[in-house]
Formats: structure tokens, sequence, C-alpha cells
């Protein structure tokens, strides 16, 4: 990517970001948002496809193995960034715990707030020397709003109260400090002064999900990462995950993902070639 945001609509009229995004898994170096506001595309992230119901919103965080593939009504934006552009999103935070993020939006919200924001971003980046601090502050409070309202579409939908939410974010930023380590649910739940079944409680109503699940999940986000940016070997990312055993690694890697670590680096790499 040679500037540090574009802006393009999904339309007919407008090709060129379907271009950029082969039907082919592929991956980018740089961040994605797609905002879908019409049709019924088909995404994958990692291998694992779904379709997708508009309006929604889907976040593709950098070097995600992803395909995006659209039908005849597919409508909306795509804004790529490099990461450095703006600061870390509510987005990028979760990507590292979660296989996918996205979240569905109403009807009356994109035409509204989130059209005029890119509107005015495609207006100026489309200018012969674009002034980014503004098309900075834009996309910022695109992800700002965005970010605002999956959180309360969150608490909504699982109905939980503001103490739990507290403490879950408390977990997932510990976690983000300690995930190399090779440390269990007890050792966040200490830190967090209550009990391992009391945290688990927590993070299965708030996320949908277990500790140790969480855990895991955010270690092989991590692994994926390295297995497809770097040339370290299987066993040199195991233990820089805090696994100490390659088998160990292979095992838990098999089980979250369906393929192990050298055959989900090669396959990676064909498809992508």
């Amino acid at each position: 990517m040679t500037t540090p945001m574009t802006i393009a609509p999904l339309t007919c009229e407008f090709p060129e970001p379907m271009a950029l995004n082969p039907r082919e898994p592929h991956r980018h170096d740089h961040e994605e948002l797609w905002i879908i506001t019409h049709g019924n595309p088909s995404h994958s992230v990692d291998f694992v496809e779904e379709s997708l119901e508009s309006p929604v919103i889907v976040y593709v965080a950098q070097g995600k193995v992803h395909s995006f593939i659209p039908d005849e009504h597919t409508r909306g934006w795509l804004i790529r960034y490099q990461n450095d552009f703006v600061e870390p999103s509510r987005f990028s935070f979760y990507s590292g715990f979660s296989d996918k993020v996205q979240f569905a939006l109403d009807h009356g919200y994109c035409s509204t707030t989130l059209n005029s924001l890119c509107e005015l971003m495609l207006k100026e980046s489309n200018l012969e020397n674009p002034d980014y601090a503004v098309i900075r502050h834009l996309l910022s409070a695109v992800l700002v709003k965005l970010g605002n309202d999956s959180k309360r579409e969150y608490l909504e939908e699982r109905k939980s109260s503001n103490p739990r939410i507290l403490t879950f974010n408390s977990f997932l930023q510990i976690l983000e400090n300690n995930y190399r380590r090779p440390e269990g649910v007890d050792f966040y739940a200490d830190k967090l002064n209550m009990s391992s079944r009391n945290l688990s409680l927590i993070t299965q109503a708030v996320f949908g999900k277990s500790a140790t699940e969480i855990i895991e999940t955010r270690k092989l986000t991590e692994a994926k990462r390295l297995l497809l940016t770097t040339g370290k070997s299987v066993s040199e990312i195991g233990f820089e995950l805090g696994y100490s055993e390659k088998s160990y690694f292979t095992r838990v890697f098999r089980k979250k993902t369906g393929t192990t670590p050298t055959a989900f680096r090669e396959e990676s790499f064909e498809l992508i070639s």
C-alpha cells in the first residue's frame, strides 16, 4: 500500500476495490474495513467462509488470510489504511481474541452517519493533494463511532452489567501483555483477585467463550501471524508462545483450526501465491 489510506465505494461503477481483493484467499499489508450496506457477499477469514447479511461491518486485520466474493447487489464502502495511520481501534484489539470481527448495522444508520463520513473522506482523498490530517480525523470518527455502537450492541445482546464488562476488558488487557507466557486461567484470575470459575463465568457471559478458549485463541492468532510472516520453525513459534513441546502445540493448533501448523503454513502460501 503506497498511501496511508484509501477509500472506494462498492458499486458496479467502481470495480477497483474488487480488483484489489481477488476471490482467491490473499493477505494485505494494511487494515481493511468493509461497510456492506446492501447485498449478501461471501467472506472468509483463515479459510472459514460464510455469507454476510447486510448491512454489516467487517474488519480484516493486517496479515489475515481472507477472500471476499460479492454478489450483484453488493454495495457499500471499502476503507484501507496502514495500521499506524490512526490509533488502534476496538476492532484491531478484539481481532486478537476472535476469529472474525464483524457486527450488524441498522439500515438507517448506514444511510446517514456512516455514508456522510465516507463521502467526506472520498471527496478529500480524490483531491490532487489530499490532506491526510483531515482524512485521519474522519477515519478516527468512523472507527470510534462504530466501536461504541458495537460495544453497545454487545451489552444489549448479552444483557451484561458494566462491572462484568470492566472485568472482562481488564482480563483481555492482562492477557495481551502475558499471552506468550505458559500461564493458564489461574494466573489471570489471580491478577483479577477472583476465582478461575468466576472469571470463566464472566467471559462466557460477555464473549460466549471460556477464559481458556480466549487464551488459546489469542495464542493461536499470534501463531498464525508468525507462521505467515516469519521463517521461524513450528517448534520456535510454539516455544515463543509458551508451549514447551512441539507435539502439544501442534495438538492444540489442530484442535482449534482443524489442521496442523505446518499444513496451515503450506496451504496458505500455496493459495496466496
